[in-house]
């Protein structure tokens, strides 16, 4: 493991968050399962975190925490701003007109014939 320089660890010198593995394993996933949505991962990073997390839960889960605090902060200064807004308008509205595009029933080129 890794800790990057935003102090966020990452598994096996992957992009692949520690909380990501975390998080799969206490859904239920095994490590061949997570290994098999990430496989950037090597399945034995992933029994040495889930090793590692099995041994010291609550300094983990503490982390954990904390990375997801500094993360919803971090998402509602940025959704806040006047430029993310103007941004996600200009997204819904292409949406919007791609959605009205395919909706329209398109023309059968044998009815005008």
């Amino acid at each position: 493991m890794t800790i990057d320089r935003d102090g966020v660890i990452r598994v096996g010198g992957t992009r692949v968050r520690l909380a990501t593995v975390i998080l799969a394993f206490n859904e239920g996933c095994t490590p061949e399962d997570i290994v098999s949505q990430y496989p950037a991962l090597r399945l034995a990073d992933v029994y040495a975190v889930i090793a590692y997390y099995l041994n010291d839960r609550v300094e983990i889960d503490d982390y954990i925490a904390q990375r997801t605090k500094i993360a919803s902060t971090l998402r509602q200064e940025i959704e806040a701003t006047s430029d993310y807004q103007q941004f996600r308008e200009r997204l819904l509205e292409r949406h919007r007109t791609q959605h009205q595009q395919s909706s329209v029933p398109s023309k059968d080129v044998s009815e005008t014939e």
